[in-house]
Protein backbone atom coordinates (compact mmCIF):
# COMPACT_ATOMS: atom_id res chain seq x y z
CA UNK A 1 0.00 0.00 0.00
CA UNK A 2 3.07 2.22 0.72
CA UNK A 3 4.17 2.06 -3.25
CA UNK A 4 0.46 3.51 -3.87
CA UNK A 5 0.21 6.61 -1.50
CA UNK A 6 4.35 7.61 -1.99
CA UNK A 7 4.60 10.69 -3.90
CA UNK A 8 7.31 10.99 -6.41
CA UNK A 9 9.11 14.17 -5.34
CA UNK A 10 8.97 15.30 -1.29
CA UNK A 11 7.05 17.87 -1.98
CA UNK A 12 4.49 15.70 -2.98
CA UNK A 13 3.35 14.52 0.08
CA UNK A 14 3.12 14.94 4.13
CA UNK A 15 3.75 12.23 5.92
CA UNK A 16 0.54 11.70 8.74
CA UNK A 17 3.07 11.69 11.51
CA UNK A 18 4.24 15.60 10.47
CA UNK A 19 0.77 16.51 10.43
CA UNK A 20 1.39 17.35 14.34
CA UNK A 21 -1.53 18.37 16.67
CA UNK A 22 -4.64 16.54 16.80
CA UNK A 23 -4.59 15.50 13.07
CA UNK A 24 -1.28 13.18 13.29
CA UNK A 25 -3.09 10.12 12.76
CA UNK A 26 -5.76 10.76 9.90
CA UNK A 27 -4.88 9.32 6.62
CA UNK A 28 -3.74 12.53 4.69
CA UNK A 29 -1.26 12.42 2.20
CA UNK A 30 -1.08 15.55 0.99
CA UNK A 31 -2.05 18.93 2.83
CA UNK A 32 -0.91 22.50 1.18
CA UNK A 33 -2.52 26.09 0.12
CA UNK A 34 -1.99 27.24 -3.20
CA UNK A 35 -1.56 31.10 -3.38
CA UNK A 36 -1.76 33.13 -6.24
CA UNK A 37 -0.39 29.44 -8.36
CA UNK A 38 2.25 28.53 -5.18
CA UNK A 39 2.41 26.16 -2.92
CA UNK A 40 2.61 27.16 1.22
CA UNK A 41 2.97 23.92 3.15
CA UNK A 42 1.17 23.72 6.21
CA UNK A 43 2.56 21.98 9.46
CA UNK A 44 -1.09 20.51 10.24
CA UNK A 45 -4.62 20.72 9.20
CA UNK A 46 -5.15 22.93 11.99
CA UNK A 47 -2.85 25.51 10.25
CA UNK A 48 -4.11 25.11 6.45
CA UNK A 49 -7.90 26.49 7.95
CA UNK A 50 -5.98 29.37 9.72
CA UNK A 51 -3.71 30.28 6.43
CA UNK A 52 -7.07 29.42 4.46
CA UNK A 53 -8.88 32.28 6.27
CA UNK A 54 -6.08 34.71 6.58
CA UNK A 55 -4.65 34.30 3.18
CA UNK A 56 -7.07 32.82 1.25
CA UNK A 57 -5.91 31.23 -1.63
CA UNK A 58 -6.99 27.64 -1.98
CA UNK A 59 -6.57 24.38 -0.50
CA UNK A 60 -5.99 21.20 -1.37
CA UNK A 61 -6.23 18.23 0.77
CA UNK A 62 -5.64 14.73 -0.03
CA UNK A 63 -6.88 12.21 2.15
CA UNK A 64 -6.71 7.93 1.85
CA UNK A 65 -9.24 5.63 2.92
CA UNK A 66 -10.46 7.51 5.95
CA UNK A 67 -12.78 6.69 8.59
CA UNK A 68 -15.98 8.62 9.72
CA UNK A 69 -14.18 10.18 12.36
CA UNK A 70 -10.86 11.05 10.77
CA UNK A 71 -12.64 12.96 8.26
CA UNK A 72 -14.92 14.78 10.44
CA UNK A 73 -12.07 17.62 10.78
CA UNK A 74 -12.12 18.47 7.13
CA UNK A 75 -15.81 18.08 7.01
CA UNK A 76 -16.49 20.66 9.94
CA UNK A 77 -14.25 22.98 8.80
CA UNK A 78 -15.47 22.82 4.79
CA UNK A 79 -19.04 22.29 5.91
CA UNK A 80 -19.35 19.22 3.99
CA UNK A 81 -23.11 17.97 3.34
CA UNK A 82 -23.48 14.91 5.61
CA UNK A 83 -24.72 12.82 2.68
CA UNK A 84 -21.80 13.35 0.60
CA UNK A 85 -19.26 12.78 3.62
CA UNK A 86 -21.17 9.74 4.52
CA UNK A 87 -20.81 8.42 0.92
CA UNK A 88 -17.06 9.45 0.69
CA UNK A 89 -16.82 7.17 3.57
CA UNK A 90 -18.19 4.00 2.65
CA UNK A 91 -17.33 3.94 -1.00
CA UNK A 92 -18.46 1.69 -3.46
CA UNK A 93 -20.25 4.29 -5.45
CA UNK A 94 -21.10 5.04 -8.64
CA UNK A 95 -20.12 8.05 -11.11
CA UNK A 96 -21.61 10.66 -9.80
CA UNK A 97 -21.60 14.38 -9.42
CA UNK A 98 -24.04 16.33 -7.10
CA UNK A 99 -24.30 19.85 -6.13
CA UNK A 100 -25.28 21.00 -2.15
CA UNK A 101 -25.21 25.13 -2.86
CA UNK A 102 -21.78 26.33 -3.58
CA UNK A 103 -19.78 22.68 -3.45
CA UNK A 104 -19.54 19.96 -5.44
CA UNK A 105 -19.33 16.69 -4.84
CA UNK A 106 -18.03 13.94 -7.48
CA UNK A 107 -17.27 10.26 -7.62
CA UNK A 108 -14.71 9.35 -10.00
CA UNK A 109 -13.79 5.73 -10.82
CA UNK A 110 -9.76 5.44 -12.10
CA UNK A 111 -8.63 2.83 -13.82
CA UNK A 112 -5.27 0.46 -14.50
CA UNK A 113 -4.09 -2.40 -16.29
CA UNK A 114 -1.79 -4.63 -14.62
CA UNK A 115 0.47 -6.28 -16.95
CA UNK A 116 1.81 -9.02 -14.53
CA UNK A 117 -2.06 -10.62 -14.36
CA UNK A 118 -3.81 -8.86 -17.22
CA UNK A 119 -6.68 -7.73 -15.14
CA UNK A 120 -8.31 -4.28 -15.35
CA UNK A 121 -8.19 -3.00 -11.81
CA UNK A 122 -11.05 0.09 -11.00
CA UNK A 123 -10.53 2.28 -8.58
CA UNK A 124 -12.46 5.09 -6.69
CA UNK A 125 -11.88 8.66 -6.41
CA UNK A 126 -14.11 11.00 -4.05
CA UNK A 127 -13.70 14.94 -4.65
CA UNK A 128 -15.51 17.92 -2.82
CA UNK A 129 -15.24 21.30 -4.28
CA UNK A 130 -16.05 24.39 -2.87
CA UNK A 131 -14.84 28.02 -3.18
CA UNK A 132 -11.46 27.69 -1.62
CA UNK A 133 -10.60 23.97 -1.37
CA UNK A 134 -10.90 21.08 -2.83
CA UNK A 135 -10.48 17.17 -0.86
CA UNK A 136 -9.46 14.41 -2.51
CA UNK A 137 -10.23 11.05 -0.89
CA UNK A 138 -9.00 7.73 -2.64
CA UNK A 139 -9.99 4.13 -2.26
CA UNK A 140 -8.71 1.17 -3.09
CA UNK A 141 -5.65 0.78 -5.03
CA UNK A 142 -6.76 4.17 -7.02
CA UNK A 143 -4.18 5.34 -8.96
CA UNK A 144 -1.98 8.51 -7.20
CA UNK A 145 -2.72 12.12 -7.75
CA UNK A 146 0.86 13.16 -7.37
CA UNK A 147 1.24 13.45 -11.07
CA UNK A 148 -1.76 16.11 -11.43
CA UNK A 149 -0.74 17.84 -8.69
CA UNK A 150 3.29 17.86 -10.23
CA UNK A 151 1.66 19.46 -13.53
CA UNK A 152 -0.63 21.93 -11.94
CA UNK A 153 2.82 22.98 -9.35
CA UNK A 154 4.40 23.61 -13.24
CA UNK A 155 1.53 25.60 -14.88
CA UNK A 156 0.87 28.15 -11.69
CA UNK A 157 -1.67 30.18 -14.31
CA UNK A 158 -3.63 27.07 -14.35
CA UNK A 159 -3.71 26.56 -11.03
CA UNK A 160 -4.24 30.59 -10.34
CA UNK A 161 -8.02 29.37 -12.07
CA UNK A 162 -8.89 27.94 -8.38
CA UNK A 163 -10.66 24.60 -7.61
CA UNK A 164 -11.94 24.29 -10.98
CA UNK A 165 -8.63 24.37 -12.85
CA UNK A 166 -7.45 21.48 -10.22
CA UNK A 167 -10.98 19.53 -11.16
CA UNK A 168 -10.50 19.93 -14.76
CA UNK A 169 -6.71 18.75 -14.12
CA UNK A 170 -7.95 15.61 -12.15
CA UNK A 171 -10.58 14.12 -14.74
CA UNK A 172 -7.99 14.93 -18.02
CA UNK A 173 -5.62 12.23 -15.76
CA UNK A 174 -8.13 9.71 -15.18
CA UNK A 175 -9.43 9.50 -18.49
CA UNK A 176 -6.08 9.85 -20.06
CA UNK A 177 -4.84 6.73 -17.90
CA UNK A 178 -8.20 4.97 -19.81
CA UNK A 179 -6.14 4.49 -23.15
CA UNK A 180 -3.24 2.29 -21.39
CA UNK A 181 -6.04 0.43 -20.01
CA UNK A 182 -7.86 -0.12 -23.62
CA UNK A 183 -4.46 -0.90 -25.08
CA UNK A 184 -4.14 -3.79 -22.79
CA UNK A 185 -7.43 -5.06 -23.05
CA UNK A 186 -7.03 -4.89 -26.94
CA UNK A 187 -3.99 -7.03 -26.61
CA UNK A 188 -6.00 -9.35 -24.43
CA UNK A 189 -8.35 -9.39 -27.28
CA UNK A 190 -6.22 -10.52 -29.96
CA UNK A 191 -4.52 -13.17 -28.11
CA UNK A 192 -8.46 -14.57 -27.33
CA UNK A 193 -9.23 -14.34 -30.94
CA UNK A 194 -6.12 -16.34 -31.28
CA UNK A 195 -7.40 -19.08 -28.90
CA UNK A 196 -10.85 -18.92 -30.24
CA UNK A 197 -9.99 -20.51 -33.40
CA UNK A 198 -7.10 -22.21 -32.29
CA UNK A 199 -9.69 -24.47 -29.94
CA UNK A 200 -8.58 -23.26 -26.79
CA UNK A 201 -10.83 -24.91 -24.20
CA UNK A 202 -10.66 -22.24 -21.86
CA UNK A 203 -11.05 -19.53 -24.12
CA UNK A 204 -14.61 -19.27 -23.31
CA UNK A 205 -13.98 -18.31 -19.50
CA UNK A 206 -11.54 -15.25 -20.31
CA UNK A 207 -13.65 -14.32 -23.01
CA UNK A 208 -16.35 -13.65 -20.16
CA UNK A 209 -13.53 -12.34 -17.87
CA UNK A 210 -12.72 -10.02 -21.08
CA UNK A 211 -16.06 -8.93 -20.70
CA UNK A 212 -16.95 -8.26 -17.44
CA UNK A 213 -13.90 -6.16 -17.55
CA UNK A 214 -14.90 -4.05 -20.06
CA UNK A 215 -18.29 -3.67 -18.67
CA UNK A 216 -16.88 -2.52 -15.43
CA UNK A 217 -14.68 0.05 -17.22
CA UNK A 218 -17.95 1.13 -19.18
CA UNK A 219 -19.70 1.57 -16.15
CA UNK A 220 -16.35 3.82 -15.15
CA UNK A 221 -16.08 5.97 -17.77
CA UNK A 222 -19.49 6.49 -19.54
CA UNK A 223 -21.11 8.35 -16.86
CA UNK A 224 -18.48 10.79 -17.26
CA UNK A 225 -19.91 12.22 -20.27
CA UNK A 226 -22.90 13.43 -18.61
CA UNK A 227 -20.82 14.75 -15.52
CA UNK A 228 -18.82 16.83 -18.00
CA UNK A 229 -22.20 17.83 -19.74
CA UNK A 230 -23.36 19.15 -16.42
CA UNK A 231 -19.89 20.99 -15.73
CA UNK A 232 -19.45 22.66 -18.53
CA UNK A 233 -23.09 24.11 -18.29
CA UNK A 234 -22.68 24.96 -14.54
CA UNK A 235 -19.07 26.86 -15.77
CA UNK A 236 -21.19 28.57 -18.56
CA UNK A 237 -23.38 29.88 -15.73
CA UNK A 238 -21.28 30.78 -13.17
CA UNK A 239 -18.85 32.39 -15.90
CA UNK A 240 -15.84 30.54 -15.72
CA UNK A 241 -12.53 31.15 -17.53
CA UNK A 242 -13.28 30.59 -21.39
CA UNK A 243 -9.58 29.22 -21.35
CA UNK A 244 -10.70 26.46 -18.81
CA UNK A 245 -14.20 25.69 -20.16
CA UNK A 246 -12.30 24.89 -23.71
CA UNK A 247 -9.92 22.97 -21.83
CA UNK A 248 -12.80 20.66 -20.01
CA UNK A 249 -14.67 20.15 -23.41
CA UNK A 250 -11.76 18.68 -25.21
CA UNK A 251 -11.64 16.23 -22.04
CA UNK A 252 -15.29 15.38 -22.54
CA UNK A 253 -13.65 14.77 -26.36
CA UNK A 254 -11.55 12.18 -25.43
CA UNK A 255 -14.04 10.92 -23.17
CA UNK A 256 -16.44 10.39 -25.98
CA UNK A 257 -13.39 8.70 -28.15
CA UNK A 258 -12.16 6.21 -24.79
CA UNK A 259 -16.05 5.33 -24.58
CA UNK A 260 -17.02 4.65 -28.39
CA UNK A 261 -13.89 2.96 -28.11
CA UNK A 262 -15.02 0.25 -24.99
CA UNK A 263 -18.33 -0.27 -27.28
CA UNK A 264 -16.74 -1.71 -29.39
CA UNK A 265 -14.80 -3.98 -27.35
CA UNK A 266 -18.11 -4.59 -25.93
CA UNK A 267 -19.12 -5.39 -29.47
CA UNK A 268 -16.41 -7.52 -30.69
CA UNK A 269 -16.50 -9.62 -27.59
CA UNK A 270 -20.19 -10.32 -27.86
CA UNK A 271 -19.24 -11.52 -31.89
CA UNK A 272 -16.05 -13.25 -30.29
CA UNK A 273 -18.40 -15.53 -28.03
CA UNK A 274 -20.96 -16.33 -30.58
CA UNK A 275 -18.24 -17.39 -33.05
CA UNK A 276 -16.70 -19.37 -30.18
CA UNK A 277 -19.76 -21.23 -29.28
CA UNK A 278 -20.75 -21.92 -33.41
CA UNK A 279 -17.27 -23.49 -33.18
CA UNK A 280 -17.64 -25.70 -30.03
CA UNK A 281 -20.88 -26.34 -31.54
CA UNK A 282 -19.35 -27.68 -34.74
CA UNK A 283 -16.67 -29.55 -32.92
CA UNK A 284 -19.25 -31.56 -30.87
CA UNK A 285 -21.22 -32.29 -33.80
CA UNK A 286 -17.67 -33.67 -35.41
CA UNK A 287 -17.46 -35.90 -32.22
CA UNK A 288 -20.89 -37.23 -32.52
CA UNK A 289 -20.25 -37.41 -35.94
CA UNK A 290 -17.41 -39.43 -35.18
CA UNK A 291 -18.78 -41.59 -32.39
CA UNK A 292 -21.89 -42.54 -34.52
CA UNK A 293 -19.62 -43.63 -37.68
CA UNK A 294 -17.70 -45.54 -35.16
CA UNK A 295 -20.53 -47.23 -33.46
CA UNK A 296 -22.04 -47.92 -36.93
CA UNK A 297 -18.39 -49.93 -37.90
CA UNK A 298 -18.83 -51.60 -34.69
CA UNK A 299 -22.09 -52.60 -35.11
CA UNK A 300 -21.10 -54.06 -38.46
CA UNK A 301 -18.18 -56.07 -36.88
CA UNK A 302 -20.29 -57.50 -34.79
CA UNK A 303 -23.10 -58.22 -36.52
CA UNK A 304 -20.32 -60.18 -39.23
CA UNK A 305 -18.90 -61.91 -36.46
CA UNK A 306 -22.49 -62.67 -35.07
CA UNK A 307 -22.99 -64.31 -38.58
CA UNK A 308 -19.73 -66.41 -38.88
CA UNK A 309 -20.36 -67.49 -35.53
CA UNK A 310 -23.78 -68.75 -36.08
CA UNK A 311 -22.44 -70.75 -39.56
CA UNK A 312 -19.69 -72.53 -37.31
CA UNK A 313 -22.19 -73.20 -34.87
CA UNK A 314 -24.76 -75.07 -37.15
CA UNK A 315 -21.93 -78.49 -38.59
CA UNK A 316 -20.67 -78.32 -34.38
CA UNK A 317 -24.34 -78.51 -33.02
CA UNK A 318 -25.03 -81.55 -35.48
CA UNK A 319 -21.50 -83.28 -34.55
CA UNK A 320 -22.18 -82.69 -32.05
CA UNK A 321 -25.66 -85.02 -31.44
CA UNK A 322 -23.91 -87.53 -33.94
CA UNK A 323 -21.10 -87.68 -31.50
CA UNK A 324 -22.79 -88.81 -28.65
CA UNK A 325 -22.67 -92.57 -29.35
CA UNK A 326 -26.33 -93.23 -27.67
CA UNK A 327 -27.07 -97.11 -28.69
CA UNK A 328 -30.74 -96.28 -29.79
CA UNK A 329 -30.32 -93.59 -31.79
CA UNK A 330 -31.87 -94.42 -35.48
CA UNK A 331 -28.90 -93.18 -38.02
CA UNK A 332 -26.05 -95.02 -35.82
CA UNK A 333 -27.06 -98.21 -38.09
CA UNK A 334 -27.84 -96.34 -41.65
CA UNK A 335 -25.43 -97.05 -44.28
CA UNK A 336 -25.61 -93.27 -45.02
CA UNK A 337 -25.27 -92.07 -41.71
CA UNK A 338 -22.18 -89.84 -42.48
CA UNK A 339 -22.52 -88.97 -45.49
CA UNK A 340 -25.47 -87.68 -44.25
CA UNK A 341 -24.83 -85.74 -41.53
CA UNK A 342 -21.35 -84.65 -43.40
CA UNK A 343 -24.18 -83.01 -46.20
CA UNK A 344 -26.83 -81.93 -43.56
CA UNK A 345 -23.59 -79.68 -41.67
CA UNK A 346 -22.91 -78.34 -45.30
CA UNK A 347 -26.06 -77.76 -46.22
CA UNK A 348 -27.03 -75.94 -42.95
CA UNK A 349 -23.89 -73.84 -43.09
CA UNK A 350 -24.20 -72.53 -46.69
CA UNK A 351 -27.59 -71.61 -46.25
CA UNK A 352 -26.81 -69.10 -43.07
CA UNK A 353 -24.41 -67.96 -45.14
CA UNK A 354 -26.61 -67.10 -48.29
CA UNK A 355 -29.05 -65.75 -45.42
CA UNK A 356 -26.99 -63.59 -44.05
CA UNK A 357 -25.23 -62.51 -46.95
CA UNK A 358 -28.41 -61.49 -48.47
CA UNK A 359 -29.51 -59.36 -45.13
CA UNK A 360 -25.89 -57.68 -45.82
CA UNK A 361 -24.43 -59.22 -42.60
CA UNK A 362 -21.45 -60.27 -44.42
Amino acid sequence: MAAEIAPRHASAMVCPASLGGENAGMAVVDNAIYVEGRRIEPASLDQTYELLRERGGLGWIGLYEPDEQEIQSVAAEFRLHELAVEDAVHAHQRPKLERYGDMLFLVLRPARYLESTEVVQIGELHIFLGPQFVVTIRHGLAPTLAPVRQRLEGQPDLLRMGPAAVLYAILDKIIDDYQPVLAGLRDDIDEVETEVFGGEATVSRRIYQLSREVIELDRACRPLLGILDVLNTWYEELDVDVELRRLLRDVRDHAIRTADQIDSFRQVLESMLRVNAALVAQRQNEEIKRLTEASYQQNEHVRRISGWAAILFAPTLVGTVYGMNFVFMPELDWRYGYPFALVLMVVVAVGLYVFFKVRGWL
